[in-house]
């Protein structure tokens, strides 16, 4: 039985690094369309969908898809890639299982904690940022992003964002609550306020919107 099992990862392992041999070439085949983004968006989806297909749990599937992402990233930094948005944890997913919930978390966990000792990130030169309503994370993790963003603060060369318990309305609400602040304090006119003015007051401090989307799962939105 053991060994049924064993030879049953090998057969999932492989078929996993075909699925995504496909994506780097879409990838590639994306960026060579024209000239190189500067920005890149990852959503991360389809694991789930993807375990239930070879008979994986779901908690399976968000691991095989971490470690995936791991090469994406080193494919943008090589490709001349130098800003990544990593849609990891929608607000809406928090509502999920408690049990994927606290598997999610735990990855982001690992993920943050990799970061620490990554020779990567620093050949790189990678700040990395958590964005997102970070006030609905267990005080742990909280504590391990404000590690992180200070243990690479001061990197320029490449930048990560990573999206957690974030929602795109919830970032437009915090922007526009931050903007009032700012009025009402006399740090800025109501007639400054333009596009520009308001995507520096958006999670990212006013980084260009991404030029490419990705979503793990292939599709088409």
């Amino acid at each position: 039985m053991a060994s049924l099992r064993a030879f049953m990862e090998t057969v999932r392992g492989r078929l996993m690094k075909y699925v995504y041999r496909y994506y780097e070439r879409k990838l590639l085949a994306e960026v060579k369309r024209g000239r190189m983004p500067e920005h890149v968006g990852l959503i991360l989806d389809g694991n789930r969908r993807w375990a239930m297909e070879v008979g994986l749990t779901s908690e399976k599937g968000h691991e095989y898809g971490f470690e995936k992402l791991k090469e994406v990233l080193k494919w943008c930094w090589e490709l001349g890639i130098h800003v990544v948005t990593i849609y990891a944890l929608s607000t809406e997913n928090l509502q999920r299982d408690k049990r994927e919930v606290e598997n999610l978390l735990g990855l982001a966990k690992k993920g943050f904690s990799e970061v620490l000792s990554s020779p990567e990130i620093h050949r790189y030169r990678v700040r990395v940022k958590a964005i997102g309503r970070l006030d609905l994370l267990d005080e742990d993790l909280r504590r391990l992003i404000t590690q992180v963003e200070k243990s690479t603060e001061k990197y320029s060369d490449n930048r990560i964002y990573v999206a957690i318990a974030y929602g795109g309305r919830t970032e437009i609400v915090d922007a526009t609550k931050r903007i009032i602040r700012s009025v009402l304090s006399g740090e800025l006119r109501v007639e400054e306020i333009d596009e520009n003015t308001f995507s520096k007051y958006l999670y990212t401090d006013g980084d260009k919107d991404p030029d490419l989307i990705i979503r793990t799962s292939g599709e088409e939105r």
